[in-house]
């Protein structure tokens, strides 16, 4: 690993293969030419989770989960519920991050369903087996909204990195309901993240100012909303933050900022385990269970 991918998180997505190199080069000349078509192809790779969903397509899933497709607006999103026939159970709602598929979140929800709860687990747009190649953050804001209104007032609401950014702006924006929050690795504020993202593909600031007003187009209102300080009045649920100290896709100081910053927050560091084998953890998986407990 050289020295920009340990100061760059967005190098670990964008910044490796053969593939990527030459985009960078390609968007390198181009934008000196062109900043506005730079802007768009940028964009265009920008909501494009990469690897692409293929693989998690072919996975096999233990029978115990069932897949359900619902059809919101364009988009055919699927769904995994565990269910418990005969038992009325508190439910939860279970989002991965950008890249990721429902499937990470297994081990969490086999936990909470051995808790006496009932987990959703969720393939957001573009992932998994939810239909679509490309999809972005206000997407799936927008979506977690409508998910979590079919589901009815939720027990608790838990997100990795990206989804997790996602899950804590659904609730604040009161799109959904849910007495209980924990964000796992919770992805930086977009306005980080974008800063990343042009400096691993070397992209001018003129470009990266006509990146911003697209994705700001998008939601609907400025990145600054995105960040901590916005969502600190907002956000009142209990919510438990956890994040390794060694994650390199998204720093830990992300969920420092948020744990200093909501009023009813706590924060578990972990060691070891980076950006994803924390979905895996017992201990994390034991937390995350007594904190959304029925």
């Amino acid at each position: 690993m050289n020295r920009t991918q340990e100061l760059n998180p967005a190098a670990l997505f964008y910044g490796q293969g053969p593939g990527q190199r030459l985009l960078r080069q390609a968007l390198g000349r181009l934008q000196a030419l062109s900043p506005g078509l730079t802007a768009s192809l940028a964009y265009q790779f920008f909501i494009t989770p990469l690897p692409l969903k293929r693989a998690a397509r072919r996975r096999p899933v233990p029978a115990v989960w069932q897949l359900q497709r619902w059809r919101l607006g364009a988009r055919e999103l699927a769904l995994w519920q565990r269910p418990a026939p005969g038992v009325a159970r508190a439910r939860v709602l279970l989002v991965h991050g950008w890249a990721g598929d429902a499937q990470q979140m297994r081990p969490l929800g086999d936990a909470l369903w051995e808790a006496g709860l009932e987990p959703w687990l969720l393939d957001l747009p573009g992932h998994g087996r939810s239909s679509g190649w490309q999809t972005h953050l206000p997407e799936f804001v927008e979506l977690l909204g409508q998910v979590g209104q079919r589901l009815g007032p939720l027990q608790g609401l838990v997100g990795h990195s990206l989804g997790a950014l996602a899950a804590s702006q659904a609730l604040a924006r009161g799109k959904l309901e849910a007495s209980r929050l924990a964000l796992l690795a919770c992805s930086a504020p977009p306005r980080e993240v974008l800063g990343w993202y042009g400096a691993s593909l070397g992209l001018g600031r003129e470009v990266l100012g006509r990146l911003r007003q697209r994705l700001e187009g998008l939601s609907g209102h400025g990145l600054e909303q995105f960040e901590p300080p916005w969502l600190a009045t907002r956000l009142h649920q209990p919510t438990l933050l956890l994040h390794d100290r060694a994650d390199r896709a998204a720093p830990m100081a992300v969920s420092e900022r948020l744990a200093a910053a909501l009023p009813a927050a706590q924060l578990l560091p972990t060691e070891g385990l980076g950006h994803r084998r924390l979905l895996a953890d017992t201990a994390v998986l034991a937390a995350i269970s007594r904190h959304l407990g029925p």
